[in-house]
């Protein structure tokens, strides 16, 4: 009985060290976008709206994944717009400093003034990659603040696992 227990017990140890996730963090700066936003008026009430929009953003503390860095991203952003405040979705394509791509969604919260971006947050997770990020799971979280200038940078952490 006491061997069962100890089997049990390594099997759950090594199954524990196969799914260990690696801790990530990083910056990103995305300028302001070269055109407006695509929005529609929902027309029930003012400052109902949604818009659809993208941005180039670069890593100026990049994350570490797999040994290689976060270089440049393309998000494509979908929101809901209520006034001041955004419900936001989309999906995010990483280029890593080795050239493999990482596919993110995210799905979060924004407060605006005015039309302006004054913060955001909310949660991403990796819905896979390319190269060595083949296969990539993992997520966490994200937190930001839009600039005067119409640009923005958001702080981001979480954790991956590569597949081995």
């Amino acid at each position: 009985m006491h061997r069962n227990v100890f089997l049990l017990l390594l099997a759950l140890a090594a199954g524990s060290v196969a799914v260990a996730q690696t801790k990530i963090s990083g910056m990103e700066n995305c300028p302001k976008p070269s055109g407006p936003p695509q929005m529609v008026q929902v027309g029930d009430r003012p400052g109902h709206a949604f818009m659809i929009g993208k941005s180039k953003c670069t890593w100026p503390k990049p994350m570490e994944i797999g040994g290689a860095q976060t270089k440049e991203d393309e998000g494509t952003n979908f929101a809901e717009v209520s006034g001041n405040n955004a419900s936001d979705r989309g999906y995010v394509v990483m280029t890593m400093s080795s050239g493999d791509k990482c596919f993110v969604r995210y799905q979060g919260k924004s407060i605006l003034k005015d039309g302006a971006l004054q913060s955001y947050e909310g949660t991403w997770s990796f819905t896979g990659g390319t190269g060595k990020m083949k296969g990539i799971k993992g997520k966490g979280t994200y937190k930001g603040k839009g600039a005067a200038d119409g640009s923005a940078s958001t702080e981001i952490e979480g954790d991956y696992q590569l597949p081995k």
